[in-house]
């Protein structure tokens, strides 16, 4: 059965619905704009002033900090299921919340399918461990979480002096359509990047929320604190790694170092937009409040049909060579203001998104009931 409306820890609802609409704001690089302007403003894209401050915002505000988040809350879920299924008496609280993402795992393959960018199939494979760590005390899992955060940036900073000038290592990283592979160093970083991040802020995820951090009943003293603390330190850092990659004139080699400043600030950028958010959340039980939990409680319905619209009708649609970053933003507003106002009239006469009820009679081997 769905969690009972008095049971939701509304906080982790609007976090995640924040967190799913955000990370549209960089998916959309990917769906049409050539492979490279994701991490290179000036690979495609930015042929006005105005693209050029929406891919900066990009870059300082949502790179690496939204998927962050939405790991942050994917690693929370991961344990509140397990305490959740241990307090129902489940035999195997272990077996089936790796069966479940066994389950995510194949989702995010057909979703892999559709887009290159899927993050599911990352998440799957990292809560493999979540689960396993899940008991472990807080200082421990934010000691590990951080720790592989560092390994991520260390690895960066080592395979840059293997990216030469013209960036033919990066291959379609940074400038698209160059028929050519990624180099064994940067493919490497490349997949400790990924995963590493994913996996170190679901463990910082499941830390926070034993600590109570993530589920909105602490003192609003101390989320004002971690607000101002969060973006003073993080905000900063990621505006100057912006800042040293375009007075380089967007040298492929000072990718890596940069990217590495951008995934140091993620930490405490994340913290911080977890503060106002807890902040704002706690302002009452609005109608626009209500809508934005609602998104978070369809996070992955969400997540996947941004995808099916941005491939169905930008990459269809669209010539990739003459889109930009304002017309990105348009089709991001608008994909905004549709699931802004479907989420909370379908869970009005539904218990669950649609892709939620597939995937929870999957793991419960029985169709749930979705009508309310």
């Amino acid at each position: 059965m769905p969690v009972a409306g008095a049971e939701r820890i509304t906080n982790l609802d609007a976090i995640r619905g924040w967190a799913t609409l955000g990370i549209l704001l960089m998916n959309v690089v990917s769906f049409v704009l050539p492979e490279g302007a994701y991490y290179n403003l000036s690979a495609g894209g930015s042929d006005s002033a105005l693209d050029w401050i929406i891919g900066g915002f990009g870059e300082v505000f949502v790179d690496q900090k939204m998927m962050g988040l939405f790991s942050l809350l994917f690693g929370a879920g991961v344990a509140l299921f397990a305490d959740r299924t241990a307090a129902k008496g489940e035999r195997s609280t272990i077996n089936l919340s790796l069966w479940r993402n066994v389950l995510l795992f194949g989702i995010g393959l057909l979703h892999l399918l559709l887009w290159e960018g899927d993050i599911l199939t990352i998440y799957a494979g990292a809560s493999l461990v979540v689960v396993l760590l899940r008991n472990q005390r807080p200082r421990t899992l934010i000691a590990l979480g951080v720790a592989i955060f560092a390994v991520a940036v260390l690895v960066g900073l080592a395979v840059t002096p293997t990216v030469s000038a013209n960036g033919t290592e990066l291959a379609d990283l940074w400038a698209s359509d160059q028929g050519i592979e990624l180099s064994g160093p940067v493919e490497l970083w490349f997949l400790v990047d990924g995963l590493g991040r994913a996996l170190a802020m679901m463990l910082i995820g499941v830390a926070l929320f034993r600590m109570r951090v993530l589920n909105g009943t602490r003192n609003p003293t101390a989320d004002r604190r971690m607000a101002q603390w969060g973006l003073g330190v993080g905000l900063p850092l990621a505006a100057a790694a912006l800042a040293v990659l375009a007075l380089n004139d967007f040298d492929p080699r000072w990718f890596l170092p940069t990217h590495a400043m951008n995934t140091a600030a993620t930490v405490p950028v994340v913290l911080g937009y977890v503060g106002v958010i807890s902040l704002w959340n706690r302002r009452g039980n609005g109608a626009f409040h209500e809508r934005i939990r609602a998104v978070g409680r369809m996070a992955l319905t969400n997540y996947l049909t941004q995808t099916l619209l941005g491939v169905l009708l930008l990459a269809n649609l669209v010539d990739s060579n003459s889109f930009t970053r304002t017309g990105a933003l348009v089709f991001v507003l608008a994909v905004w203001g549709l699931q802004v106002g479907w989420s909370k009239p379908w869970l009005e006469r539904f218990r669950f998104g649609p892709f939620e009820w597939a995937w929870r009679s999957l793991t419960y081997r029985e169709v749930q009931p979705l009508r309310r």
